[in-house]
């Protein structure tokens, strides 16, 4: 059956928006007092969450007293400046063109708050070409529980193994697949050094966002 809709995971597959999110802790360092560390700790644990980077930029742990005050103004200042310099990664604005000049469907399904979602989406100017966006708020379990994914096929009236599922992490595999949707995993988003896209069992692993344009040609689109 062939491939109609291709669902994206947000931040590290669709769209890079680590510059936001270590401009944000490098800031909060210098308001401290404390001098710039390495942007790659902070882009390596972005798969983590606010609570991963604010951990790695301070060297706290989560339960340590005033840990918390730290995470608020971290997502304080996210939603003051979630899209400053977030953009598509290279080859994704090329990709998402093709797809609509296919008549396919494209949307996004991510664990980021829809506070957060939805004005990046606008700011890039995607939401108008976006056919969806599924958040935590629109479901009771997030990925990787099968849910988000389940809904963005319902709304999209979409049997699910016509329906290409593109993330950089684990969860993203796990929901797509217990969703019944093909999945792809990507190497160049944000992935934890010790982890492994070519062992989450994906249907697919690429390097780079073009190299989707081959599995939409081929082995994913056939009967």
């Amino acid at each position: 059956m062939a491939i109609r809709a291709v669902l994206f995971d947000m931040d590290g597959t669709l769209l890079d928006t680590a510059p936001d999110f270590i401009a944000i802790c490098q800031a909060m360092r210098a308001d401290r007092g404390l001098p710039p560390m390495n942007d790659k700790h902070i882009r390596d644990e972005i798969s983590g969450g606010a609570k991963a980077m604010v951990a790695v930029t301070f060297s706290m742990d989560p339960e340590s007293p005033g840990f918390e005050e730290l995470r608020q103004e971290f997502l304080e200042r996210y939603l003051a400046g979630c899209a400053v310099h977030s953009k598509l990664f290279d080859g994704m604005g090329e990709l998402l063109a093709d797809i609509e000049k296919a008549n396919l469907i494209w949307g996004v399904v991510t664990n980021k708050p829809v506070r957060f979602a939805e004005p990046i989406m606008q700011q890039l100017g995607l939401a108008e070409r976006s056919a969806l966006l599924i958040c935590p708020d629109h479901v009771k379990n997030s990925k990787p529980d099968p849910e988000p994914l389940i809904l963005a096929c319902k709304m999209l009236d979409l049997d699910p193994s016509t329906v290409l599922f593109v993330g950089d992490d684990l969860r993203d595999i796990e929901s797509g697949r217990d969703a019944g949707t093909k999945t792809c995993a990507v190497t160049y988003g944000y992935i934890h050094p010790d982890d492994n896209p070519r062992h989450w069992g994906a249907d697919v692993v690429v390097d780079h966002p073009l190299e989707l344009r081959k599995v939409l040609d081929s082995a994913l689109c056939s009967c």
